[in-house]
């Protein structure tokens, strides 16, 4: 996103009064999507359905809300309980030449998009890029999956689903519950009605819908950017102060991760899915640079040697895990559709 569409966001989420202004522009917006929704549900738009589950994992809002940790998450609840899981992304960012493309360990950030590199070297599990999504869940099906998870999905409507989670930022919120342009929201707040779960990143600022999940994001570990090392978070295996830089949805998130873990820090925040250069990763005081696993996928061979990398988890609670279960009994072996318990908020 540009500096002016940082600050456009900002002003989104803070309220700012000159949005006023842009409301007319709102309403047009409201009503092409509420076309494009109808067009769907009325069969003038084709719709396709996997043999399989698919979990939808979005957001209502422009900007980062947690959504690619929770899915790495959801892939190793999976796997546990022995799905074979493959995600389905966008690959906002990448120029692929062809789909859908498979992320293996040749593609480039650059190539697939951040997010879809960092979910392949997270989870381990195939990672499908395709703009085509029906497209791309085809693909992932013959490569033996046998549920699927569309990251960042929730507006791309010719894929049917059978979860749809909805991720909120704690700190941010709905801003000022306006849609584009005269807010920050992808589509109105009644959406929420319809999809099956809210999970709530962090600490809420705001009051959740009722029966919203929550979910913290809990740091894992120090990993040298040059070799992959990893080292436990205490004692900290570099000088303090240093450099760090983000370039995600807020990079106030991993600011105030790093003063919580006692770093001191003197912050570069950037735009979301930004492009490095190495000029941007050199300063000239020697001090070391640290960075989110986002951010890292795109500043190997980039940034100088002492660069670090904070490994972070997302952490639902128990409750999310239980209902999650619930949903999806009695299990892989049966190659059943989602159960039909609603999720807790629609009761």
């Amino acid at each position: 996103m540009s500096a002016l569409g940082e600050r456009w966001l900002a002003a989104a989420y803070d309220g700012a009064r000159w949005l006023v202004a842009l409301r007319p522009l709102e309403r047009l917006y409201r009503a092409a999507v509420a076309r494009r929704a109808a067009a769907f549900a009325a069969g003038r738009r084709e719709v396709w359905r996997a043999p399989v589950p698919v979990i939808v994992v979005g957001n209502l809002t422009l900007g980062g809300t947690g959504k690619s940790p929770l899915v790495a998450w959801l892939v190793r609840h999976l796997c546990a309980r022995g799905w074979r899981p493959g995600i389905l992304s966008r690959g906002y960012g990448g120029r692929g030449h062809a789909y859908p493309l498979r992320v293996d360990d040749r593609t480039s950030a650059a190539r697939c998009g951040d997010e879809p590199r960092m979910l392949a070297d997270q989870t381990g599990v195939p990672v499908m890029v395709d703009p085509d999504r029906p497209r791309g869940a085809r693909q992932l099906l013959a490569e033996g999956c046998d549920i699927l998870i569309s990251d960042d999905g929730l507006q791309h409507l010719a894929l049917a689903r059978d979860l749809e989670l909805v991720v909120v930022d704690g700190a941010r919120g709905f801003g000022n519950g306006r849609c584009l342009p005269a807010g920050p929201l992808r589509e109105p707040l009644e959406r929420l009605a319809r999809v099956d779960a809210v999970v709530v990143n962090g600490e809420p600022r705001f009051a959740p819908p009722a029966g919203a999940f929550r979910m913290r994001l809990v740091p894992t570990a120090w990993r040298r950017l040059d070799d992959g090392e990893r080292r436990p978070l205490a004692p900290l295996p570099f000088a303090a102060p240093v450099h760090a830089v983000a370039g995600i949805g807020r990079p106030a998130r991993f600011f105030e991760t790093l003063e919580a873990l006692g770093v001191a820090a003197m912050p570069h925040p950037f735009g979301d899915h930004h492009a490095y250069r190495a000029e941007e990763l050199a300063f000239d005081d020697g001090r070391p640079l640290v960075m989110t696993a986002k951010d890292a996928v795109k500043c190997r061979g980039l940034a100088p040697a002492d660069s670090w990398v904070l490994e972070v988890e997302a952490s639902p609670g128990p409750d999310f895990a239980a209902w999650l279960d619930e949903r999806l009994a009695p299990g892989p072996e049966t190659n059943s559709r989602v159960g039909s318990a609603p999720a807790p908020h629609q009761e």
